[in-house]
């Protein structure tokens, strides 16, 4: 027969209990919330690696200002707000991008900015560079020199019908190749006509040249050259 003091003591243990269960049931759903956040993909904006007017007069400060802190911040925010309503899951930026047609059109537009933008700002540089003895090999080779490489590369920007981007890639067969992309895509993702790895990207929106160069876009790519980092290039093909 059970006594008072049983009673109480069963009573004790049970309410002990259930607020152990309870408390590692809540640990679960914790571990389990902070697991779904850390596999949630979201882009970040790389900080620029020289000052806005460190280009000049190849690309002057407030093209850069506003191209970096609105146009590129733009893009940033609106693909991380596609992540979410869309419920995206991919492991990286450059997954989401190999498998792009499976989403939005702004999940589209807007992953392709964000990551064509931070690419770019890293392919510039304020301190002269030049390619590697291996690039320089690779670009003699694919294209005869670097000057017919410069003027191949050009003639894919100049030629790109309204905005998008200029691109030297890799191919499959670890070729170089010249392309060019229409708006914000890039040869990284599963839509691109030709696609690769790319080592170097040209900005050919007008919003990228039109304060300091208005519609001479053959001039900007000109003078864009003198601003290329090589040494990322390099690293890149390495």
């Amino acid at each position: 027969m059970q006594t008072r003091r049983n009673f109480l003591q069963n009573a004790a243990k049970a309410t002990l209990g259930i607020a152990v269960s309870g408390s590692i049931l809540q640990d679960i759903a914790s571990a389990k919330a902070t697991e779904l956040n850390a596999a949630t993909l979201k882009f970040s904006q790389v900080k620029l690696p020289f000052s806005y007017a460190a280009l000049e007069p190849n690309i002057d400060a407030l093209t850069m200002e506003i191209h970096y802190t609105k146009h590129h911040m733009a893009y940033i925010n609106a693909v991380n707000e596609a992540i979410l309503a869309e419920n995206i899951k991919e492991a990286s930026e450059e997954q989401l991008l190999a498998n792009i047609s499976k989403y939005s059109p702004k999940a589209r537009n807007n992953a392709g900015g964000a990551w064509n933008h931070n690419f770019f700002w890293e392919s510039l540089s304020d301190k002269p560079s030049q390619p590697s003895e291996k690039l320089l090999t690779m670009i003699n080779k694919t294209f005869g020199s670097l000057d017919k490489f410069k003027e191949q590369f050009a003639a894919a920007a100049t030629s790109r019908f309204g905005s998008g981007w200029a691109w030297l890639i890799l191919d499959d067969s670890g070729n170089l190749k010249i392309t060019s992309t229409p708006n914000q895509d890039n040869p990284l993702m599963d839509i691109a006509e030709v696609k690769g790895i790319p080592i170097l990207g040209l900005d050919v929106w007008e919003h990228a040249y039109y304060l300091h160069y208005q519609n001479k876009r053959a001039d900007y790519i000109k003078n864009w050259w003198n601003v290329v980092n090589w040494k990322k290039v390099n690293e890149r093909l390495a």
